[in-house]
C-alpha cells in the first residue's frame, strides 16, 4: 500500500467540520500531560453515565473474568476502567500529535533486544499487542525504536483516513495494511518485517476456536498461528502499561517457544494465556467495553442478554 497522499479535495467545505474537530483535538492534547490525565478521568466518569450500554458490557465482562472479586472490588475496577477510557481519548491524541522528543520523555523500554535480534537475523516478527485503552500509544512507542508495519480499518471519511494513516506512519517507513490483508502480511513477514497484530477480540465463529479466556470459553481466531507459520515468523508479545504516576512502561517479551505448534487449539490457548498475563498487570486499562464473549459455543446462551444487552442491539 502506498503512503497517504494529501488531496486538494480535503479543502472542500464538506470537510471543514472534520478539520475543526481535529484542530480542537490537537490544541487540547498540547496541554500539560498531568492535566490531560485529570481531565480524562472526569471525561471517563461522564462517559459512564451517558454510555450506559457500553458500561453494562464492561461490568458484565468484569463479572465474568474476575469472579473471585466481590461486588465492591468489581465496581471499583469498573470505575477505574471508565476513567482509563476517558484518559484514552487524550492518549490517542498524544500518540498522533506529539513530537518524537515529547513522546520519548513519557516512555521507558525493556526487551527491545528481542526485536533487534530478529531483525539482524532477517526474521519476520508477528508483534502481539492487545486492545488496551491507550492502544495507539503502544504502537507509536514501538515505532520510535523499531520500524514496524501495522493494519487498520479504513474510515468512511477520507480526510479522517488520511490523518489517521499519516499520524501512525510518521516515525518510520512502515506500511499500514487494511485489516484482513493476509497475503500482504505474509509477504512482509517473509521480507523480515515486524508487524503489529492484536488477536484478542471476538471476530465471530468463522476461523475461530473456543478456548478459555479468564476461565470463560471465548471465540479465539486461529489466524495468529497460521500467519506465523506461512510467514515463517517469530511471535513476540509486547505490553505498554500506563504507570500509576503517569508515563508508560513498554516491554517486549521473548519469542513464544514452540509456536506455532501445529495444534490450533493449543496455539489459541497459548495466545489467550499471554493476553491474560498482560491484562493482569493493569486490568483497568484493558478494553472491557468490547463484547469479548458475544460468540458462544453451540447451545450456550448469550452471556450479555441477562444484563439487558441484546446481541448487536440497543435495549
Amino acid at each position: 500500500m502506498s503512503r497517504p497522499v494529501f488531496r486538494k479535495a480535503f479543502l472542500a467545505p464538506k470537510y471543514w467540520l472534520t478539520w475543526m474537530g481535529f484542530g480542537w483535538w490537537w490544541l487540547l492534547v498540547q496541554q500539560p500531560y498531568p492535566l490531560q490525565l485529570w481531565l480524562g478521568k472526569y471525561l471517563g466518569r461522564l462517559m459512564g453515565l451517558l454510555a450506559k450500554r457500553r458500561t453494562a458490557i464492561a461490568r458484565r465482562n468484569i463479572e465474568l473474568c474476575f469472579p473471585e472479586r466481590d461486588v465492591k472490588a468489581q465496581n471499583l475496577l469498573l470505575r477505574e476502567h471508565l476513567e482509563a477510557l476517558g484518559i484514552g481519548f487524550f492518549e490517542l491524541g498524544i500518540a498522533w500529535f506529539w513530537s518524537r522528543q515529547r513522546l520519548q520523555k513519557l516512555v521507558t523500554y525493556s526487551g527491545l533486544e528481542h526485536l533487534k535480534e530478529a531483525e539482524a537475523a532477517g526474521e519476520g516478527v508477528l508483534l502481539i499487542g492487545m486492545h488496551f485503552t491507550h492502544l495507539d500509544c503502544g504502537g507509536i512507542f514501538a515505532a520510535l525504536e523499531h520500524s514496524i508495519d501495522g493494519s487498520y480499518r479504513k474510515h468512511s471519511n477520507p480526510l479522517y483516513n488520511f490523518i489517521q494513516r499519516s499520524c501512525r506512519e510518521r516515525f518510520n517507513q512502515s506500511m499500514v495494511m487494511e485489516r484482513g490483508d493476509v497475503r500482504m502480511m505474509v509477504r512482509r513477514l517473509r521480507e523480515g518485517r515486524a508487524i503489529w497484530y492484536a488477536p484478542d477480540q471476538d471476530y465471530g465463529a468463522k476461523h475461530s476456536v473456543f478456548v478459555p479466556f479468564f476461565g470463560v470459553q471465548a471465540a479465539t481466531i486461529t489466524a495468529t498461528s497460521q500467519i506465523a507459520r506461512m510467514g515463517r515468523a517469530k511471535v513476540i508479545p509486547f505490553t505498554c502499561i500506563r504507570k500509576p504516576s503517569g508515563g508508560y512502561e513498554h516491554k517486549v517479551y521473548p519469542a513464544l517457544e514452540g509456536f506455532p505448534s501445529g495444534d490450533e487449539l493449543l496455539d489459541a490457548t497459548h495466545i489467550n494465556q499471554v493476553v491474560e498475563q498482560a491484562i493482569r498487570q493493569a486490568p483497568e486499562q484493558y478494553l472491557w467495553v468490547h463484547r469479548r464473549f458475544k460468540t458462544r459455543p453451540e447451545g450456550e446462551p448469550d452471556v450479555y442478554t441477562e444484563v439487558g444487552i441484546a446481541r448487536g442491539k440497543r435495549q
